[in-house]
């Protein structure tokens, strides 16, 4: 039985509360780890000194390497597709801001349409590129990318700062169709569910979930004061949150707890 909501007001602090995303299917899992990975090289891109350098590009490598999936092209423009029809759906509804809704369709539109114009796999001239697969192969032993090991690469993170960033700009480009897609079906995912206060009573809470609409991603949020994290796991029949406390960052331990957190499930 799903547990009851929370009050208005039952927050602990006025710090930013802290979200957590799972993901309940793989593809949704692949979309996160995307993002996530675009996120790292974001922070460490404009950075000046070769460590952020290095960190930009491991993450551009990961993210070549996930993209080798035969079927994640077409699993996008797949999503796309099923946006589309469901916000086709809601048109004729005269509360929804058709401008918006246009823009938006226009937006699946545009970027189902250069998904389609990419020939072959994604990110396929990054992996043939002879200088990024050298240092993706040595990447994969510890301490096996040094300059000991891959000089080509040490002398790459030692160029000036806007050398080395004008030409991680350049393999982001061959990607950038890539980066579009996930943040717009992760946008469309996470914006289409409004959240609501929920109450795990004794640290434990549960929630029957309607197979016809699948879930796809699960948000919860909580007050960080509260000191801890959940663990979530589900299917498309039902959602189970256990939170847990991290004392000594060994044992993680069930809290007994009544936990108030906010919950959002997301589905196409």
């Amino acid at each position: 039985m799903e547990n009851s909501p929370t009050s208005p007001g039952r927050h602990l602090s006025l710090r930013a509360p802290l979200l957590f995303e799972h993901p309940l299917n793989e593809r949704t899992r692949t979309l996160l780890r995307i993002s996530r990975l675009f996120e790292q090289i974001d922070s460490q891109r404009e950075q000046q000194t070769p460590w952020q350098s290095r960190s930009a590009l491991q993450a551009l490598l990961d993210i070549a390497t996930i993209l080798a999936r035969a079927d994640i092209k077409t699993e996008m423009i797949k999503q796309l597709d099923q946006h589309a029809k469901s916000l086709e759906k809601v048109a004729t509804n005269p509360d929804v801001d058709q401008d918006r809704l246009q823009r938006v369709l226009d937006d699946i539109d545009h970027t189902a349409h250069r998904l389609h114009g990419v020939t072959g796999q994604l990110g396929s001239r990054l992996r043939k590129n002879e200088f990024l697969a050298g240092i993706a192969q040595r990447m994969t032993i510890p301490g096996g990318s040094f300059e000991f090991d891959l000089p080509q690469f040490h002398y790459w993170l030692h160029l000036p700062h806007h050398q080395r960033e004008e030409q991680l700009d350049q393999w982001l480009d061959e990607i950038s169709v890539v980066r579009d897609a996930v943040e717009l079906l992760l946008g469309l995912l996470r914006h289409g569910t409004l959240p609501r206060d929920q109450l795990a009573r004794s640290g434990n809470f549960q929630k029957s979930l309607d197979p016809q609409r699948p879930v796809e991603l699960v948000q919860v949020s909580l007050d960080p004061a509260l000191g801890l994290f959940p663990e979530i796991s589900g299917s498309k029949h039902r959602l189970n949150i256990r939170f847990m406390s991290c004392s000594d960052w060994e044992h993680p331990t069930a809290t007994r707890q009544d936990v108030p957190f906010t919950l959002k499930t997301c589905v196409i």
